[in-house]
């Protein structure tokens, strides 16, 4: 066990939230989210849901920790470029757990960011994180980057080199992890159409690396009712550069998806990534203040759903059967950031013949948090280690989670850890599941 550094000493925390203290940072983005500072009395309630706190067991690594860092920076008595602050604040994966645990609810996840957005302008980002958030706000780098990705996953060059140790091994083994979706079978998806229709957010991962599981899940909804309709013009959602405190970018990146998805006069909105949701439905918060676009921005967080979401709505409909042991993990930004929780169950369990065992910790993050396993890979790969324990005890052949990040950061683990499961999206389970209903029905016919 390590030892507790006294940065903050949770015996001296105070008991109720000192409000009269004056501001020393006016007119920031810390400043402006004072009131969910505010919120926090410093209960504890939160400290068992933290995966840094469990893995460090260090109370600045705790969310009532970091609030308490917060307060401080504002109020003056701990300056905002004092290395502790950087590393608490930066060792934070945003999962935002203790959003559920918390009674009083204190909005986590708007103080994380406003905090690294004031930290900006004392310091600098990574390199690493710099250039990634550079390329995923300029389309055709982005693009160029993506597609590279895909020429070396076709060589190969991924799976060679995802033993390597060190960064650029574990990088290498989520790339190959891309790859391990399941076998497809097409089929040409029919519905009434009756449910609406619906424009799905692309994804930068999603569908420069996932791109199978775009297309399971537009089949997916029109087999359930919707039509699909067409959204040009996206971009990025923004959320790396919310969580990582570039609030401007992730406000200029939101304007050119608003106006998108307007023009295409889709009813809904769906995602099949738990973050780049929750940063859709979070579009309200971020554009509050801008009057051109705060009534836009909630109108388009209003009509964004989880593509599981609009599956449960719809049934499911029935697929064939699908004769597998899987196991299911609830991405943070899913049910801690969006509170969905039955959904993703209730698409699986739909599944005829599929095995669905518990995972022991499904509720707790897995250390991706974006490009957190890129810049904090040490305690990444902590959070991730009782993880890959847990998902091995299951004896599952496949793991469903549905967020990209995740996806990557559990396929690399089970990969580097010779774990023999395979991470899947739950969309691509039920996608075989209907291949799997037309495939007999065809074979009926045949029969007949």
């Amino acid at each position: 066990m390590t030892a507790r550094r006294p940065l903050v000493d949770e015996r001296a925390i105070p008991s109720q939230p000192s409000r009269a203290a004056p501001c020393a940072l006016p007119d920031t983005p810390l400043a402006a989210v004072r009131p969910g500072i505010d919120a926090c009395v410093h209960c504890g309630f939160c400290l068992q849901s933290c995966p840094t706190y469990l893995t460090l067991e260090d109370e600045n690594d705790s969310p009532r920790g970091r609030v308490l860092l917060m307060r401080s920076a504002l109020e003056g008595t701990l300056a905002l470029d004092d290395p502790a602050l950087e590393t608490h604040i930066d060792r934070c994966l945003g999962c935002r757990a203790c959003e559920t645990a918390c009674p009083s609810g204190v909005p986590y996840g708007h103080l994380l960011e406003a905090t690294r957005a004031t930290m900006l302008g004392e310091r600098r980002l990574p390199v690493a994180a710099r250039l990634i958030l550079w390329v995923f706000a300029r389309p055709t780098l982005l693009r160029s980057a993506m597609a590279m990705s895909r020429m070396l996953r076709a060589l190969r060059v991924p799976v060679l080199l995802s033993r390597v140790g060190g960064r650029l091994g574990f990088a290498m083994a989520m790339l190959a992890s891309t790859g391990d979706g399941p076998r497809r079978e097409r089929y040409a998806a029919r519905g009434e159409g009756d449910r609406g229709g619906v424009a799905l957010l692309l994804g930068c991962v999603m569908e420069g690396l996932l791109t199978e599981t775009n297309r399971a899940t537009e089949r997916t909804l029109v087999a359930n009712g919707y039509t699909m309709v067409n959204a040009p013009g996206q971009r990025c959602c923004g959320a790396l550069h919310a969580h990582a405190g570039e609030l401007e970018q992730a406000r200029a990146l939101a304007r050119a998806n608003i106006a998108a998805f307007e023009r295409s006069r889709a009813a809904t909105i769906c995602s099949n990534a738990a973050g780049c949701g929750a940063m859709m439905k979070e579009y309200a918060h971020l554009l509050a203040d801008d009057p051109g676009w705060s009534d836009r921005a909630k109108a388009i967080s209003a009509r964004t759903r989880d593509v599981s979401e609009l599956l449960a709505a719809a049934g499911p409909a029935q697929g064939g059967a699908l004769k597998r042991r899987v196991t299911y993990d609830a991405p943070c930004h899913l049910l801690h950031a969006q509170r969905i929780a039955e959904a993703p169950l209730a698409l699986l369990r739909a599944i005829p013949a599929l095995e669905l065992v518990a995972l022991e910790g499904a509720e707790h993050c897995c250390g991706a948090a974006g490009i957190y396993n890129l810049v904090e890979p040490g305690t990444s790969n902590a959070v991730l280690a009782p993880k890959l324990r847990n998902i091995a005890a299951t004896k599952a052949e496949l793991v469903a989670t549905g967020n990209p990040g995740c996806l990557m950061q559990i396929g690399a683990g089970l990969r580097r850890a010779s774990i023999p499961v395979r991470a899947v999206h739950p969309v691509d389970l039920l996608d075989a599941s209907y291949a799997a209903r037309e495939r007999e029905a065809g074979r009926g016919k045949r029969d007949a």
